[in-house]
């Protein structure tokens, strides 16, 4: 059993962690069908892992050893395969429900009109108030996957289809480069014997004119599609700390695999306790006087300060330092501060943190 903290060391609370996956509210009032009480939970903290890396597929052309011949590439794509490459790694905070801390808020029958509000999964709010959640941020994917490129053979002539060789075929398809390269120079320059009538005409012609470029020069220096892709990866830590766990490991090959798979090398997660307290030892009366206090008050969470770290490859990913329910204490509010009858006090929680966030008199 731990001793109690003062309400002040509340203000020290980091600000600006994530709100709990729940953004409505429940009004429970506290009336005699419920004996005057409301049941309500108080939260662990969870570490949310989002990870961003892009799958890049690439294709060889048929065509490469000739395409610093015909076309003076010099580093066409020479074996086709899928690779991976790590973008970024980040971690943020989220309040999930401790099936073991579920509480009891339970008010005398003449307190005038008292109300808890709760998230749908019963985390407390408020207290005789209303509870509305920040705006979330959003979190939109605004990354565009390229469109591929359409098959190079519908732009091929009969003469290229009939060519007697490969070296033939390529030469007459690099021929064919080179015209559509000097067209689409002719329209740039005003130089063309059939110009496009208008400004829409000219954007399809030169739309055009490029899409077949890209197709047939990937035929000899092959062609790229990425994908950029996002993974959240979700750790419940216990009250001891965190010491360099592997919890992915990467690979340019296969990308996220499995902690224990050693295809991959290991992405490391450390969270420390920043202020540990030694365990107390109470005598049998202290430790009656502490049941009672927190069998008849409003428990709360008092979280800890972590600092949490994410490396890979001997560099850092993410730094930060975060607030953890599992390295704080909790603390009780008593009841006679509700028997106001005149002007009820209100309490707003974090319900992610279980801890007070203002108490209005």
């Amino acid at each position: 059993m731990r001793y109690c903290i003062s309400l002040f060391l509340l203000a020290f609370l980091t600000i600006g962690t994530n709100s709990v996956s729940a953004q409505s509210t429940v009004k429970m009032s506290a009336v005699k069908s419920n004996n005057y009480g409301v049941a309500y939970s108080l939260p662990r903290t969870a570490i949310t892992i989002s990870v961003s890396y892009t799958k890049t597929n690439k294709k060889v052309g048929e065509f490469y050893q000739f395409a610093e011949r015909y076309l003076n590439i010099s580093n066409p794509i020479t074996e086709s395969g899928i690779t991976y490459a790590l973008n970024s790694v980040d971690a943020t905070t989220k309040g999930v429900v401790d099936n073991d801390k579920t509480y009891l808020v339970e008010f005398r029958s003449n307190t005038v009109s008292p109300f808890v509000t709760l998230t749908k999964e019963g985390l407390i709010c408020s207290i005789n108030d209303d509870y509305t959640f920040p705006k979330a941020e959003s979190t939109t994917d605004t990354s565009v996957k390229k469109a591929p490129l359409p098959n190079p053979k519908s732009f091929l002539s009969e003469e290229i289809l009939r060519a007697g060789s490969t070296a033939k075929q390529a030469e007459l398809i690099a021929k064919q480069i080179y015209r559509l390269r000097e067209s689409r120079n002719n329209i740039l320059t005003g130089e063309a014997d059939n110009m496009p009538p208008d400004g829409e005409a000219y954007k399809l012609v030169m739309s055009q004119l490029e899409e077949q470029e890209k197709a047939l020069t990937a035929m000899f220096a092959g062609s790229e599609e990425s994908e950029v892709i996002h993974k959240e990866i979700t750790i419940i830590p216990d009250d001891k700390n965190i010491d360099n766990r592997i919890i992915f490991r990467f690979s340019s090959k296969l990308g996220i695999v499995e902690a224990n798979d050693l295809s991959g090398a290991p992405v490391f997660l450390s969270l420390k306790n920043k202020e540990p307290r030694e365990a107390q030892v109470l005598t049998p009366k202290e430790e009656k006087e502490m049941e009672k206090k927190f069998s008849s008050g409003i428990v709360y969470n008092i979280p800890g300060k972590a600092a949490l770290q994410i490396s890979y490859e001997g560099r850092n990913l993410t730094q930060k330092e975060v607030d953890v329910v599992q390295y704080g204490i909790q603390d009780v509010l008593v009841e006679k501060m509700f028997d106001n009858k005149k002007q009820p006090i209100k309490v707003i929680f974090y319900p992610d943190l279980g801890a007070i966030k203002q108490i209005i008199q």
